[in-house]
C-alpha cells in the first residue's frame, strides 16, 4: 500500500462502514479496496477506451 489518504463524505463513510461490517471485511481500507479491484476489472474488460469512458458515464463518474 502507498499509505495514501483519500476523503470521503461522511455519510458515504458511515455506509462503507456499515456495509464493511456486515459483509465480514476486517477494515473499511479492506472494503474499498475490493470494491475498487473489482470496479477495476468491470472497466478493464472493455475494448476500447471510448468504451471505458461510456461506462463510466454510465455509472454517473464523469459526465
Amino acid at each position: 500500500m502507498f499509505g495514501s489518504r483519500i476523503k470521503l463524505d461522511k455519510d458515504l463513510l458511515k455506509k462503507v462502514k456499515r456495509y464493511s461490517e456486515i459483509a465480514g471485511y476486517s477494515s473499511v481500507e479492506e472494503f474499498i479496496t475490493h470494491a475498487l479491484e473489482r470496479e477495476i476489472e468491470r472497466l478493464e474488460e472493455s475494448d476500447s477506451e471510448e468504451e471505458i469512458k461510456k461506462k463510466l458515464k454510465g455509472l454517473g463518474y464523469i459526465s
